[in-house]
């Protein structure tokens, strides 16, 4: 089994360049991921259109993406990822603001769908003549890069490719499976329902500090598939200043997104609340976040992130959250002679505004949660996960186990138990 990998990675990695020359023209990689979760069932005294099923269920979700990286000059880079997606998150990806399978979307129909997720021109203008060496990666072309740099992008990406970053607590292919660990949860970021958008993005990079800046579509209807092309009416800004310091990293983020949005405060005065029926353009929602990361060591890194939005209109891309911290470490497995293993553990609170519970509680219902009616709570999550590698760094195997304690918010349900296992494939 060991040679048949061996024999893959190195076909797989032949237009990456393994050995990459400074400025590599070209690079290709790969990855898969499958995630099959379960859960037993909640207890529940009622439930509603959009609630976690009070029965037993699997369910599987598989992505598959190749990431096409094409340098045009010196300092212009081109990026295509075509992607593969299909299969089913638990309850059809409803019933928890938090939800456990950062990896499956809300498309309603399971049969695999191929896509292409990101296609986008990278322009890097350099400010000194110092450089640093980068290395061929998923998106990224190997080549002496500037220290201090500005840098334009425009095209189709997802905005957590650049905003909201975080070494231990970003990506539900490698790390934390659940919706709210991926980002800060009450940063509702422009995406359509597969997670991607359509924008601008400028950066300035130096080694001292960096802040970014996009404007980006936002899609049509909330949580939907096609974007909206008012962008008079219809568009999301936001800003992150990251700061280094020491072993020390923060990201302060805030946003505002603009759309015909819906109003929880009008649709809970209406005879059968109906956020859908009170929207309008010109709304907005608006919010900060702070991200902070420390490294203990080599083997122990900590996260931590807290963020609030002002709650008063209808959530629009990401999921039904208002506030939202999180808190966690990753421990490398060096310890227990397992260098490239990690083991993961965090914890979430979740929260929604006066207005949102009030919505809820009167029977309306978003694109995630809605159990008829609402006897509040925060939504509390616990997340354990553990990552085997069974091929240096291209094939692991992450079982993972998620308590959620009053799922979306409903004191009257749960608790949740979700139980997963992850396979990841990566050239």
């Amino acid at each position: 089994m060991k040679k048949v990998l061996s024999g893959v990675a190195l076909l797989l990695s032949y237009g990456s360049f393994a050995q990459a020359p400074v400025n590599q023209k070209f690079n290709f990689h790969f990855q898969q991921t499958v995630v099959t979760q379960y859960q037993p069932g909640v207890h529940a005294s009622y439930s509603g259109q959009n609630s976690f099923s009070t029965k037993e269920e699997a369910q599987t979700s598989v992505t598959s993406t190749f990431f096409i990286g094409v340098r045009l000059g010196k300092n212009t880079e081109v990026y295509l990822n075509p992607e593969l997606a299909g299969g089913s998150g638990l309850s059809r990806a409803t019933g928890v603001a938090g939800f456990p399978n950062g990896e499956t979307f809300r498309v309603g129909n399971p049969k695999p769908t191929v896509y292409v997720g990101r296609v986008y021109i990278r322009q890097y203008i350099p400010l000194t003549h110092e450089t640093t060496q980068a290395t061929n990666a998923i998106n990224q072309l190997a080549g002496a890069h500037p220290t201090k740099y500005l840098s334009f992008v425009i095209g189709k990406f997802s905005l957590a490719d650049f905003f909201d970053n975080n070494t231990f607590s970003h990506d539900p292919r490698t790390q934390f499976l659940n919706w709210s660990l991926m980002s800060n949860g009450a940063y509702d970021y422009a995406a359509n329902v597969r997670g991607y958008t359509q924008g601008v993005m400028l950066e300035y990079v130096s080694p001292s500090f960096a802040i970014r800046y996009a404007a980006a579509q936002v899609p049509l209807e909330a949580n939907g598939a096609k974007l909206d092309g008012k962008l008079g009416k219809a568009l999301s800004h936001q800003v992150e200043v990251e700061k280094p310091f020491g072993n020390s990293r923060i990201r302060l983020l805030g946003f505002v997104n603009r759309a015909n949005m819906g109003n929880y405060k009008l649709a809970t005065q209406l005879s059968t609340p109906d956020i859908t029926a009170t929207r309008q353009y010109s709304r907005e929602k608006a919010g900060i976040g702070i991200n902070f990361e420390h490294q203990f060591s080599d083997d122990l890194g900590f996260f931590a992130r807290g963020s609030i939005n002002d709650g008063r209109n209808e959530t629009w891309a990401f999921t039904e959250i208002d506030q939202s911290i999180s808190a966690g470490i990753a421990l490398h497995g060096t310890k227990w002679h397992r260098t490239e293993d990690t083991f993961g553990f965090a914890v979430v609170a979740n929260g929604i505004s006066k207005a949102h519970q009030q919505y809820l509680n009167a029977g309306g219902v978003g694109f995630m949660v809605g159990d008829g009616k609402l006897h509040y709570g925060t939504e509390d999550i616990l997340e354990i996960y553990y990552r085997y590698y069974l091929h240096e760094d291209h094939f692991w195997i992450s079982p993972d186990y998620q308590f959620i304690l009053n799922p979306a918010y409903n004191k009257d349900r749960g608790p949740a138990n979700v139980f997963g296992v992850r396979v990841h494939v990566e050239f």
